[in-house]
């Protein structure tokens, strides 16, 4: 079981409620859903947003801030960048980094929107993640590969934890790659074909060209992160919206658990030094282990015909995203072995998953008509004494 934002009973024995408690930290990644002020237009000039529905969609937002008190917040759809800024510093976020801009396609017309962090904790670096340029051809990718969307790397100062590197990403978008030399229409050997079925097949091709380009962003990212984690020996988070199931895609390689070795033991250590997992799974193993701890502390002769061993059962990540009745899972938070107690090298647990989901599953016109459209993934960890 989880916890969604119906779900929130502080007798549950992974509920964690005391947010001055110095052994936890809440990371959160939201997904913004275009957030652009007024009077700028985000990909069409018909985009704007009137100043009421500008004002609802910045209370929507600072509400779940006051409510759900995130440490550490990843953004993803961020074109008003100081508007943000100033928002999240009047939430009690002294610090705020995002390393790249929107881009302008005409006088007030925006696309290309950016990532961004906003932290309680001191933020003592921040880079934007670029391609490897040696990697475009071993990984078949052209000399002008580029991130559709610039990842942000923020070095943040936890408490007894200390620097950690924190990456919010947001992967290029299901949505096809428009290219005209999908259309059979620029085929001098081709007389005559159809053009609705030359449709179909130029949107399967965009499709294909965008999720390669999703995989190869991952890749690209990966490769930044183990880099820097080799020169910095850093905890890693990566938040944020992959536009795609993790497990179910050319995107499990991010948790770099399916390679053949052949020194067993020596990758082993390095698997779990380097890899990344994912957190709900992290969490789930953390809420069986605290049942199995329970079940014994009560365990006696008196009560044994009572009690049952724990039964906690492996459920599947809560959707985060609903394209109209199919749901899925596109935003997630990943953690570096050091937030694995089963490492030997461990520094914290995964010991709370929160999706903040009502505005999906049971939304009020009246509060979350300019909300988001993704529901928003926090997870507690515990910092180990």
């Amino acid at each position: 079981m989880y916890r969604t934002t119906e779900q929130v009973d502080s007798n549950l024995p992974y509920s964690v409620n005391a947010h001055d408690n110095l052994n936890i930290i809440k990371i959160a990644t939201f997904n913004l859903c275009n957030y652009l002020a007024p009077p700028d237009a985000f990909y069409d000039f018909e985009n704007i947003y009137s100043k009421a529905q500008w004002d609802k969609k910045q209370a929507w937002i600072q509400a779940y801030l006051a409510e759900q008190q995130p440490d550490i917040i990843g953004f993803q759809e961020v074109f008003s960048v100081e508007s943000l800024k100033a928002l999240v510093l009047q939430a009690g976020y002294p610090y705020f980094s995002a390393i790249d801009k929107p881009n302008v396609i005409d006088d007030y017309i925006y696309d290309s929107p950016v990532v961004a962090v906003a932290s309680r904790f001191p933020i003592t670096d921040a880079a934007a993640i670029l391609p490897e340029p040696t990697l475009n051809a071993p990984l078949g990718l052209n000399d002008n590969f580029a991130f559709s969307r610039k990842p942000l790397r923020a070095t943040i100062q936890l408490p007894q934890i200390g620097p950690c590197d924190c990456y919010v990403a947001h992967f290029k978008s299901k949505r096809p790659i428009v290219s005209e030399g999908f259309s059979l229409s620029n085929t001098p050997d081709i007389s005559a074909f159809d053009p609705a079925v030359d449709d179909f097949r130029s949107q399967i091709l965009g499709q294909w060209a965008s999720t390669q380009q999703r995989v190869a962003e991952a890749a690209q990212l990966l490769n930044s992160i183990w880099l820097r984690k080799m020169e910095s020996e850093y905890p890693v988070i990566l938040m944020g919206d992959f536009n795609d199931e993790l497990e179910t895609s050319g995107l499990h390689h991010l948790l770099a658990d399916g390679g053949r070795h052949k020194k067993a033991a020596f990758s082993d250590a390095i698997s779990q030094r380097y890899r990344l997992q994912h957190s709900w799974p992290l969490f789930q193993a953390s809420l069986c282990h605290r049942e199995a701890r329970d079940w014994e502390a009560n365990e006696s002769v008196d009560d044994l015909a009572e009690l049952s061993m724990p039964v906690t059962i492996k459920r599947p990540a809560p959707y985060t995203y609903y394209y109209g009745a199919v749901g899925m899972v596109l935003d997630y938070i990943l953690l570096s072995g050091e937030f694995d107690p089963s490492f030997n090298e461990s520094l914290a647990e995964v010991y709370d998953y929160h999706l903040y989901d009502r505005h999906l599953i049971s939304p009020c016109y009246d509060i979350d008509s300019h909300s988001t459209d993704h529901a928003i993934v926090m997870v507690t960890v515990r910092i180990r004494q």
